[in-house]
């Protein structure tokens, strides 16, 4: 059997903004795969690069195309700190998510900014970026791609739950793997936090002092989406176009907001799961440090619900993402048609070399 070892540095960038997730990765592929993180690091966005981003959803095609440079050129001097900083020497190639901005499979389109072209000049690295676009051309949703992820490094639990910008989850059925997204989950609670100044509701705090909306519980609970048929995906525009001004117009305090949204996240999972048997669930992304969330989905399920170490919250997407390049690189499926909806299982990626 032939054993590859490669080292790579892969960068995330959710959609609720929290920052930038930098990890540095031994992958070891021989009859499974194996990993070690060697480095780690979440560099925060400054307000500007917040702003910023934020409004890539409205600006004019020139100005979204300078965006992507400029993120491109960002991304880069990031990465090349972090290589110097941590005086990483063994590096065969950088994989990078990206920032989303727009993500419409359903009108054939998805863009994720950060210029390969200009990590690549600026490291003078190897970079393989641009994921999703393949998959939503071979007729997929180019979401969720961390089921692949969940699938070979992961597969000791039954489901795989990411409470990230949106929710995920991935699991096998029928002897493949099922992924999709469940609902809005930080892209929501972070925006109606951000008035108090905060950047997150720490360990779910102010929405435990809150009391249920149950009028807005059962609207958005009715959402459409919800019913919709699998494989599907959520973007910034269901957020905006739906959720907000759904919330917006019942006038209620912020408590009260994160309070009711909290209970439509945990009753949506808990409706995805068999909730009456005693399985496993890998909880990972930020949202598995909101204590009263997970509180909340608990009580719905009788899945135990396990939170792994803090490197893996934090870094699970930023991680698969290096494993989604180690297999573009080798020449193997990523990306999962089971799970997006594509015409044929495919290795997705472009590569940049220097």
């Amino acid at each position: 059997m032939k054993i590859s070892t490669k080292y790579i540095i892969g960068v995330m960038s959710g959609t609720s903004l929290d920052g930038l997730d930098l990890v540095y990765v031994k992958i070891i592929a021989s009859e499974n795969y194996r990993f070690e993180i060697l480095k780690s690091e979440t560099i925060s966005y400054s307000n500007e690069w917040k702003r910023t981003l934020k409004e890539g959803f409205h600006l004019s095609a020139e100005k979204l195309v300078k965006l992507d440079a400029d993120y491109g050129s960002y991304l880069g001097k990031t990465l090349l700190n972090f290589i110097k900083k941590n005086r990483i020497q063994k590096l065969d190639f950088i994989a990078s998510h990206g920032h989303t901005i727009f993500h419409n499979p359903k009108k054939n389109y998805t863009l994720q900014i950060g210029n390969g072209p200009q990590i690549t000049a600026i490291t003078g690295i190897k970079t393989i970026c641009n994921f999703r676009v393949q998959d939503v051309a071979l007729g997929g949703q180019g979401a969720p791609l961390v089921p692949i992820g969940d699938e070979l490094l992961f597969s000791e639990y039954d489901y795989c739950l990411n409470l990230g910008g949106f929710s995920n989850i991935s699991f096998r059925k029928n002897h493949q793997r099922i992924a999709f997204d469940i609902c809005p989950v930080n892209i929501v609670l972070n925006h109606y936090v951000a008035t108090l100044n905060l950047e997150y509701d720490d360990k779910g705090t102010i929405a435990s002092a809150g009391n249920i909306e149950n009028d807005l519980l059962s609207a958005l609970n009715s959402l459409a989406f919800y019913n919709d048929a699998k494989p599907k995906s959520l973007g910034y525009e269901f957020v905006v176009e739906t959720i907000f001004p759904m919330i917006d117009k019942h006038n209620l305090s912020i408590k009260d907001i994160l309070r009711t949204f909290v209970e439509h996240i945990a009753i949506q999972i808990s409706k995805k799961i068999d909730s009456n048997s005693e399985k496993t669930m890998l909880v990972s992304g930020g949202g598995a440090f909101n204590t009263f969330l997970i509180e909340r989905l608990q009580s719905y399920t009788k899945t135990q619900l396990v939170i792994p170490e803090e490197t893996i919250i934090n870094y699970k997407e930023a991680l698969v993402f290096v494993l989604l390049g180690f297999l573009k690189d080798e020449g193997k499926n990523n990306c999962l048609k089971s799970v997006t909806g594509a015409i044929k299982d495919h290795s997705s990626g472009v590569i940049y070399n220097f």
